[in-house]
């Protein structure tokens, strides 16, 4: 059957979430893929309802030291190819320490679907390996296993020449893995199987797989980074439980060999189930041809379904009738997508009943070249970049990065088109990515299998895809920036107080106010514009409304987390000279250019308030000044009335479009926070307020109306210490990221090039904004110069066509200091 490829797509801000999704493809095409009794139909409706969205982050290096600035560029994809996806304009990056708690996080912008940031690594941060993650909100409604992983080393030079490494663990730990998911009894299946060491890295092994009465039944040996595969055909009938005796080896697959030879470890292969069903898929005699077989016991249904899918979309749908037992079906494996394609397999009742995997090397790849105009230079001589990419239909949007190699600095970091082609639908830390692109021949074949067997996994949760109708998301994609959630509840409980004005409002020379009312959980949400940095926020209910309810703001950030364990981290010895080489460097450029690395770009601001253009301003300086505010409201302020009853001082605004006079106070602000208490705003001194703004009209915001406003603004902004409710919640709370400023020196002149000012850097430059023109294929002239310190340096480009390309390429030049 046809793959049905490339749905065009709809990608527009402002709409409804169902606007911003994949239009369905034509009716015939949708007619033949429909033809699981309407599974296939609920499959398409949950994929419209409930969009993939992913992220990728570039770093520009596999290692820092402490104290260092790491950078990095956020690409946000989605659909079938991948295609750049403007769906949430937020990002939520944290780097995580061993033991997954946060050491790091950032809220990052994101614009056209990418962004950039970075984060100045603590000083005090220890040595180790490090998890850097990034999700969107909308991203939290299909598990933490969607987010992006990757993995940094971080080393902390004023402790690395004395630490000693941990001893190496000799235990081995083996988890077996049968395809479709079962083992059944009376029926053939293939047990794929890893082995790791306690530090989660893949080992070389040997093994036999014994029965109940411990006669071996299979023996099977490891292949590449601990894993492997045999067959095992479990008993049709007596007992039926198998354990495996696993010895660690030093086989040609494990570059590391073992330490000590650890004694055999036994494990017990996965429960045996009486009757089911075993989906195989398997290469064909014909290389472009792939074969599937199911298997299933006597006694149960000969009728199954088959869908095929990638990525949200189905590629291949077949009811099958079992004979005898068994099915097989040959697919062209041409129909089938890109990268990484599930098989699943349904009873009529449409329940799942078994998955495999299979990926099939991206066709559709952004090529690029960079080269610089010379193979070596001289210390601070110019460099002169060129990159260009081979789809030059539309704009690509690149990141590059140059950084020294060093017996530190080996690592390969991971890449944009191996991570959206295959590790982002596996599960766990994928060891040499790039080998599963490149390899070819049978044993490649036999490997991948391997890994998508021990690491693959669903992101559906079936029950929810096939319910009668989609539930509703628990998190909504942030469309125009962060949405800054809280929840009202009532004091001393945990009960949702639901139906509250609620205000939220951020102190300064700018007037910003929004607000929301309470749901039936007690949830209110703002989404403030222009939000950056830390910021102070105060919240509080209507007091006209509510006195006693609890305001707690929410965190934005997940606290859900994979079972993603970054490799163990150890400082060696070997290296000592290399770490402390690289500490006095590190001192170097902090004592001579620290500060210049601490430039930030100007973020956006808006200097007009929230309600636009007041019907009257007054700047206090350019009228008398009187020590009573009480004078100067009734002196030269005709839109404002004062008034003195039982309770204290009211203000009434005059109607100008009625020509009445308002019976109710005022929306009253001070430096945009809500005065609910007029005799307090009436004795703070008038000579620490600027400028006063009046609206004498009955003004509307959201669910909110109010009989005039009259806003009041301090020099500094800040309050200039006015005490507010008690009741009133202030909280430090991070906006998103401001954009810190990528240094280099630079040397056009003799005296800069003379400058005795050292220069070390490691890192001679980042550019995370490179974009390649429609036409020509080529990017503007990329310059930067080299440093003091000779060595290879590699350069790194990762890009993302607008068709949803993905590519890397790299290359090293030489600086040499006696050219």
């Amino acid at each position: 059957m046809p793959y049905i490829l490339g749905c065009p797509f709809s990608f527009r801000r402002g709409l409804l979430l169902a606007g911003l999704l994949w239009l369905t493809a034509a009716g015939a095409a949708r007619a033949q893929l429909d033809s699981l009794g309407g599974l296939t139909g609920q499959f398409g409706r949950y994929a419209r309802q409930m969009p993939r969205e992913a992220l990728f982050l570039h770093l520009d290096r596999p290692l820092y030291l402490s104290g260092e600035t790491m950078w990095f560029k956020l690409y946000a994809t989605g659909g079938p190819a991948s295609r750049p996806l403007a769906l949430s304009s937020v990002a939520y990056v944290e780097v995580l320490d061993a033991s997954q708690h946060p050491v790091l996080r950032g809220k990052v912008a994101l614009r056209e679907a990418t962004g950039q940031g970075s984060f100045a690594l603590p000083a005090s941060l220890a040595s180790g390996r490090y998890t850097v993650r990034a999700y969107t909100r909308w991203m939290q409604n299909f598990g933490p296993e969607a987010f992006f992983h990757g993995t940094v080393t971080v080393v902390n030079t004023f402790a690395a020449s004395g630490t000693v490494p941990a001893p190496d663990s000799a235990a081995l730990d083996a988890a077996f893995f049968p395809e479709g998911g079962h083992l059944v009894r009376g029926l053939q299946s293939k047990v794929a199987f890893k082995v790791t060491d306690r530090r989660g890295r893949g080992v070389a092994a040997t093994g036999t797989v014994l029965d109940a009465q411990g006669a071996p039944v299979a023996t099977f040996s490891t292949r590449r980074h601990g894993m492997g595969s045999f067959l095992l055909t479990p008993a049709a009938a007596g007992p039926a439980t198998y354990t495996a005796v696993v010895t660690q080896t030093r086989g040609p697959g494990e570059e590391r060999p073992a330490v000590r030879q650890p004694a055999p470890t036994t494990s017990r292969l996965p429960a045996v189930q009486d009757q089911g069903y075993v989906l195989s898929v398997h290469q064909a005699p014909d290389p472009g041809q792939l074969t599937l077989a199911i298997q299933g016991t006597a006694g149960l249904s000969a009728n199954v379904l088959l869908l095929a899918h990638a990525r949200q979309q189905a590629a291949f749908t077949r009811p099958l009738e079992l004979l005898n037992g068994r099915a097989e079906l040959t697919l062209d494996r041409s129909k089938l997508p890109d990268g990484v394609s599930h098989f699943t397999l349904f009873n009529t009742a449409r329940q799942p009943l078994c998955e495999r995997l299979y990926f099939q090397v991206p066709r559709q790849i952004l090529t690029l070249d960079a080269r610089t105009d010379q193979p070596a230079y001289a210390p601070r001589t110019k460099v002169s970049l060129a990159v260009s990419a081979g789809s030059a239909t539309a704009p690509n949007s690149l990141s590059v990065a140059v950084y020294r190699l060093d017996s530190l600095n080996a690592a390969p970091a991971i890449s944009i088109d191996h991570y959206l082609g295959l590790t982002s639908e596996l599960r766990g830390t994928v060891e040499d990515p790039a080998y599963y692109f490149t390899a070819t021949g049978p044993e490649a074949v036999a490997a991948t299998d391997e890994l998508l067997l021990t690491q693959g996994w669903s992101r559906f949760r079936w029950a929810e895809v096939l319910a009668p109708a989609v539930a509703a998301p628990a998190f909504l994609p942030e469309l125009y920036g962060p949405v800054v959630r809280a929840r009202l509840s009532r004091a001393g409980t945990t009960e949702p107080r639901s139906g509250l004005l609620t205000y939220f409002s951020v102190p300064g020379r700018v007037v910003r106010l929004y607000n929301d009312q309470s749901d039936a959980d007690g949830f209110v949400r703002f989404e403030p514009t222009n939000f950056y940095g830390p910021q102070t926020v105060m919240l509080q209910t209507d007091p006209a409304q509510d006195s006693t309810s609890r305001i707690t703001l929410l965190d934005p950030f997940s606290e859900q987390f994979a079972a993603f364990t970054a490799p163990a981290f150890s400082l060696t010895p070997h290296f000592r000279a290399d770490y402390a080489r690289r500490h006095l460097q590190a001192q170097v450029q902090t004592v001579y250019a620290g500060k210049k690395y601490d430039r930030y770009r100007a973020m956006p601001t808006d200097s007009v308030p929230f309600y636009g253009r007041p019907s009257a301003s007054y700047r206090l300086d350019e009228y008398t000044r009187f020590k009573v505010l009480e004078e100067v409201l009734r002196e030269y302020v005709p839109g404002v009335q004062v008034r003195i009853r039982k309770d204290g001082f009211h203000f009434q605004v005059l109607d100008d479009l009625n020509k009445v006079i308002f019976q109710e106070n005022p929306l009253v602000l001070l430096d945009g926070v809500p005065v609910a208490n007029i005799n307090r705003m009436m004795a703070m001194n008038p000579l620490k307020i600027q400028r006063l703004d009046v609206v004498t009209s009955r003004y509307f915001q959201g669910a909110a109306a109010y009989d005039g406003l009259v806003s009041f603004r301090t020099y500094k902004g800040d309050l200039e210490g006015f005490q507010l409710d008690p009741r009133v919640l202030i909280q430090e709370y991070e906006g998103l990221q401001e954009q810190r400023e990528f240094y280099a020196p630079r040397y056009d002149t003799p005296e800069q090039q003379r400058s005795r000012h050292p220069d070390l850097r490691e890192l001679l430059y980042w550019n995370p904004t490179v974009t390649t023109a429609a036409g020509s294929g080529a990017s503007q002239p990329l310059e930067f110069f080299a440093g003091d310190q000779a060595g290879h340096y590699l350069v790194v480009v990762q890009g993302l066509a607008a068709n949803g390309a993905a590519g890397s390429t790299h290359f090293t030049f030489e600086v040499k200091p006696n050219l």
